[in-house]
């Protein structure tokens, strides 16, 4: 799949609750909602090598899904009969203008969520989760990111127990779940 397809000719993947495709695909905007059914996605946290520190984003405030939240690094949903590794660095390189991504690898193979109503969407999906790291500044995507920093696993941790701070459901998720694996022990 091209790096430049828009959003709106994506298409989601249909699971089993265990991640096995069911051969159904839909449209990913048309397929968020306040039912969505539970689709193949993946979460990716890119680290600096340099100094460990977090690529954190915040959505664009006009995304349908979770606008104007800070989250981890990059998310996204893998193309129909398109390899997980595959649509990472595809969308890294969309999103964030990282073309180049080093030491990708799945830290949680099986993670799956599905989140409280927000703005009327709910994300239901079978969501693998990788680490990377890059050693280059990103340049994203203003379409697809509001705002971007690199931070300290500890200010990552303080964000994500700020209650007044606006991040996505998953992350708060993900976050327990991270915090004993590598490359996240010790930072």
């Amino acid at each position: 799949m091209d790096t430049a397809t828009e959003p709106e000719t994506e298409q989601v993947v249909f699971v089993t609750e265990d991640g096995v495709p069911t051969g159904e695909t839909g449209p990913k905007l048309a397929s968020h909602h306040e039912h969505t059914r539970l689709h193949l996605a993946f979460s990716c946290y890119v680290l600096r090598r340099s100094d460990n520190a977090l690529l954190i984003t915040q959505r664009a405030g006009h995304k349908k899904v979770w606008p104007g939240v800070w989250t981890n690094s990059v998310c996204g949903h893998p193309a129909p009969g398109e390899a997980l590794e595959d649509a990472v660095r595809r969308r890294a390189a969309y999103e964030l203008g990282l073309p180049s991504l080093s030491g990708l690898h799945c830290v949680l193979p099986n993670y799956r969520y599905r989140t409280p109503p927000f703005q009327g969407i709910v994300e239901n999906e079978f969501c693998p989760v990788f680490a990377a790291w890059a050693d280059a500044e990103p340049a994203p995507n203003p379409e697809e990111v509001g705002d971007w920093r690199w931070v300290a696993w500890n200010d990552y941790t303080s964000l994500l127990n700020d209650t007044t701070a606006n991040v996505s459901y998953w992350a708060k998720d993900q976050y327990s779940q991270l915090k004993g694996i590598e490359p996240f022990v010790g930072l």
